[in-house]
């Protein structure tokens, strides 16, 4: 079995959300708005970005 290596996999990030936002990537749903859990993904992908991206020196 191959063990999947992450780089930086221990090192922390931080992901500013809202509320309503961090309840929906638990899997609550808003009838009002679809957008909350899609606007909470990309700012958890663009943190995860950043940080595997830039350079580290």
């Amino acid at each position: 079995m191959k063990m999947l290596q992450i780089p930086h996999g221990e090192e922390i990030i931080r992901v500013e959300m809202t509320v309503k936002e961090a309840l929906a990537l638990t899997g609550t749903k808003f009838a009002q708005s679809n957008k909350v859990e899609t606007e909470a993904m990309k700012k958890l992908k663009q943190s995860l970005a950043d940080k595997l991206l830039t350079p580290h020196h």
